[in-house]
């Protein structure tokens, strides 16, 4: 056999992650190493024999061979949470595409250069007449401030240092020097950083019903047996899943175990935190982007030591080093922020599942519109199903279908239907609270001129710029930023304005509408600095106001009772997407909206404007009808061989050139066909087959993005379906193989995305 190296990562830790050292592997070695395993190798001046890991391996000699080391041997049986993360990282790199430094930088936390948090108290060590006698020393030396000190180490032993600082207005300086006569004695402490702010929870006992008592059961039963599964939760909007997954916590917390629970959107955070809170205490906490990194990894530190019990955060929390950890919750499991859309593009569903594996732990998946992918395996077996078709207070909301065709017909131009209109005045009539969702992000959609057409569009990207406050044209892709011009630069016409249709823009609308009304506005621009989800969702659960206005993130799990009237402005605006996923967006997103309403005691009724009433999402959506809507959807994915009857790997091709990234695109898509033979050909003729007579490999493609060009970034892609995942595991690596041996130039990169949750 001829040489074979391996790259091997000494230190593991997030920072020292790119440094690597090579070593030849022995002939017995070769063919049982891989990478991600655990070795055991010589390492400095000394060889002290040390544990490092494989995260690379070739036949390509990087220095002198001479110097060159060999590994001794693979360390067998690591079972502690390290081993476990590189398991999982090896597992990332395989079955999502990058190197194995990208996967160990997404699962492993950042050690940061950030102290833990010091607590100092200062202590008496003379007694009360000793520090009298100084008292009078310091009266007749003016030595007012050592003196005020003194006088309260009288009436107290002990004093919080930032109070002697603060309060007292004691100099450092003065304090350090009673430290050298020995008068006082500086005690230091540490502690973790805890982000969690919870002032005061009122705990309210909640009953289970037979329903969800028998979930529990079934779960923990298998768990126990040691048997852990994976489980889908249908429940309606308002039927109590997060009642379970804090049963199932507990459940779990009481045998000695951790649990990690992921939402989609950090705007959730607050509101899950105050339920789990109630139960859990000191023993719960947090982690999100809105951390800071010293918070950030206090937290990771304090999961492995066993000193919180449950996380609570979006995707990235699914790689909190928890060493006995029991069970993994994804709530609203549907939700595409769960899929990454830097590389690694992992998936947290599949993700949490791989982990659950790799600790024995159990995996809930839930959401009142599950996604065609979890409810398919479902049905098909793969993982148990469990259903929840009852609100726990009253009935779904009555929903009203708004064509709003026949608004304008009738002389209705307004963002608001007639019928809308009518709801909103009496809610705030009554006294009651009222969200309007919007799908559309600042205060305008695009700019053009009504005179000749003309569109006003990024210089950088293929996308049209949109209209804020101030008269600034922003691009939401790459930040480019421009005034708004007075004069079409196509016509010089000066009939030229933004489609208005942002939050901001409601929000003005509805206050002209209902003079008095009191408003929040929750979006992406309202919502930039740190607590300001927590701060807005706070104001509206205390009836700060009476109308939510905002975007996807007002519509997503949030439970305010006194909401009896949730609108839906522009309902079908995702239909009309160039997404195989149009539809099922679309049915989500009206569903988890209408379910915000009647969340109370009072009775809830909810308004779809839509220009499309007679869209199979948007009718199964007014009725909550989720089998009805998978019915009619899984034909579909049937009959063209989309996911979750086939699988798909997107092959993303970046270039600074549009022609080098042409020819790049073509290239890979043509090692593709050669490699799979005339497949491709027959393929594409038979796109209208049944998924019985599709075949094994199909390509689509190579084309241009859907948005070519970003930040002067040209954009291609190709696309290979086929029922196997396994198959395009080794397209992806039969393409990787031939980027390592002819290597792209600098303006040049390739990313994978496995079952792409957007199409680009």
């Amino acid at each position: 056999m001829g040489e074979f190296y391996a790259d091997i990562i000494v230190d593991i830790s997030h920072e020292k992650l790119d440094k690597t050292f090579q070593y030849s592997v022995p002939d017995r070695l070769k063919g049982v190493l891989e990478t991600g395993m655990c070795v055991e190798v010589p390492f400095g001046n000394g060889n002290k024999m040390v544990k490092g890991y494989c995260v690379g391996l070739g036949n390509v000699c990087k220095f002198d061979p001479a110097r060159m080391k060999e590994i001794r041997d693979i360390v067998k049986g690591g079972v502690g949470i390290e081993d476990k993360m590189i398991t999982l990282a090896g597992w990332i790199r395989t079955n999502y595409g990058s190197t194995m430094i990208q996967a160990l930088k997404t699962v492993l936390p950042a050690r940061q250069s950030v102290k833990k948090v010091e607590h100092r108290t200062l202590q008496r060590l003379l007694g009360r007449e000793e520090i009298i006698s100084l008292m009078g020393e310091c009266r007749r030396k003016k030595q007012v401030a050592k003196e005020r000190l003194l006088a309260e180490l009288i009436r107290q032993e002990t004093i919080p240092y930032e109070w002697v600082t603060g309060k007292l207005g004691v100099s450092s300086q003065t304090v350090s020097s009673l430290e050298k006569a020995g008068v006082v004695k500086i005690l230091k402490s540490h502690s973790f950083r805890n982000p969690v702010r919870v002032e005061e929870v009122e705990e309210k006992g909640k009953i289970l019903s037979t329903a969800q008592i028998q979930i529990v059961d079934e779960v923990m039963k298998d768990f126990d047996t040691g048997n852990p599964d994976v489980y889908l939760l249908h429940g309606i909007t308002g039927s109590g899943k997060t009642l379970v997954y804090m049963q199932l916590v507990k459940e779990m917390v009481d045998r000695g175990r951790q649990a990690i629970v992921l939402i989609p959107e950090i705007a959730l955070t607050y509101q899950t935190l105050l339920r789990f809170y109630t139960m859990f205490g000191d023993r719960v906490s947090v982690m999100n982007s809105n951390l800071s990194p010293g918070e950030k990894y206090d937290q990771c530190e304090r999961a492995r030591n066993g000193e919180i019990d449950v996380i609570i955060g979006p995707r990235s929390a699914l790689f909190t080093p928890f060493p006995r950890l029991g069970i993994i919750i994804l709530d609203e499991e549907h939700e595409g922020s769960y899929k990454s859309e830097a590389t690694p593009k992992y998936h947290a569903r599949e993700t949490a599942q791989e982990v659950a594996r790799l600790h024995g732990a159990s995996v809930m998946l839930g959401s009142a519109t599950p996604s065609l992918e979890a409810y398919y395996r479902a049905e098909t077996g793969e993982y148990k199903l469990f259903s929840l078709r009852e609100r726990l207070t009253g009935g779904l909301p009555k929903v009203h279908v708004v064509d709003l065709r026949r608004e304008l017909k009738e002389g209705n131009s307004s963002v608001f239907s007639r019928k809308l209109q009518e709801l909103l005045a009496e809610r705030l009539a009554r006294g009651e609270q009222s969200i309007l969702f919007l799908n559309r992000r600042g205060y305008a959609g695009f700019v053009s001129c009504r005179s000749c057409g003309h569109v006003m569009k990024c210089p950088h990207c293929d996308v049209s710029l949109s209209e804020h406050a101030g008269g600034r044209l922003i691009c939401h892709y790459c930040g480019h930023t421009e005034a708004m011009p007075r004069l079409c630069p196509q016509c010089g016409s000066k009939y030229i304005s933004g489609f208005r249709a942002g939050t901001q823009q409601v929000e003005e609308k509805l206050v002209q509408l209902l003079p008095g009304v009191r408003t929040l506005r929750m979006d992406a621009d309202t919502t930039r600095k740190k607590g300001s989800y927590e701060k807005i969702l706070s104001a509206f659960a205390n009836r700060e106001a009476d109308v939510l206005i905002g975007t996807q993130m007002i519509v997503k799990g949030h439970d305010f009772p006194g909401v009896t009237l949730v609108g839906v402005l522009a309902a079908d605006l995702s239909l009309n997407m160039s997404d195989y996923r149009a539809g099922e967006r679309t049915f989500q997103l009206l569903t988890q909206a209408v379910g915000r309403a009647g969340r109370g005691k009072l009775a809830g009724e909810a308004v779809i404007q839509t220009y499309q009433p007679e869209h199979y999402a948007v009718v199964h959506a007014a009725e909550q009808n989720y089998e009805g809507f998978y019915g009619e959807e899984i034909i579909y994915r049937e009959m063209v061989g989309y996911p979750p009857v086939s699988n798909m790997l997107a092959v993303q091709i970046f270039s600074k050139s549009e022609d080098g990234g042409v020819l790049l695109a073509r290239r890979l898509a043509g090692e593709v066909k050669k490699s799979i033979g005339g497949t491709a050909e027959r393929a594409q003729e038979s796109s209208g087959c049944s998924p019985l007579e599709l075949p094994l490999l199909q390509i689509i493609g190579p084309a241009s993005a859907t948005i070519g060009r970003i930040n002067d970034i040209f954009r291609f892609v190709f696309y290979v379906k086929s029922p196997k995942y396994g198959k395009l595991v080794q397209i992806k690596d039969m393409l990787e193989e031939r980027l390592r041996t002819q290597p792209l130039g600098a303006d040049m990169t390739v990313q994978f995305d496995f079952n792409p949750v957007h199409i680009m």
